[in-house]
């Protein structure tokens, strides 16, 4: 399977996990909700690094990125969210989804807050990758 075949096919396998994950939640079965929740990022965070070397994916790159910070921020993992959209802002993202990612920087470091006030925080983008 070629790059762009491997990181489609891990996209929409972390979709299919993260609304699995959303049923459970709404199910009452938080604990596999969780779980769900953390391998839906673990899918997409593999996805977003095949595409990071390359900044001519564009705008796959930014997009893999900002849905995987935002699964990462979902599990608790912000600095890994940091990580992700520091990343994702390194390349040429286009101008919408680059203030989609400073807003979720944001939403990061407010939540790493000493004195943070809880927001809950949106849901992954169901944007697809482009080819």
């Amino acid at each position: 399977m070629n790059l762009m075949g491997q990181m489609k096919d891990l996209h929409h396998q972390a979709m299919q996990l993260a609304d699995q994950a959303t049923y459970l939640r709404r199910s009452g079965e938080e604990q596999e909700a969780n779980i769900r929740l953390r391998k839906a990022f673990e899918h997409e965070r593999r996805a977003a690094e095949l595409a990071a070397p390359d900044p001519a994916l564009e705008p796959t790159r930014s997009v893999l990125h900002r849905s995987a910070a935002t699964l990462a921020c979902q599990c608790g993992e912000f600095r890994e969210a940091e990580r992700l959209i520091t990343t994702a802002l390194s390349g040429t993202p286009p101008e919408t989804i680059a203030e989609e990612l400073r807003d979720l920087l944001l939403q990061v470091y407010f939540e790493q807050s000493p004195r943070k006030k809880r927001r809950p925080l949106s849901a992954p983008p169901r944007s697809e990758p482009s080819s």
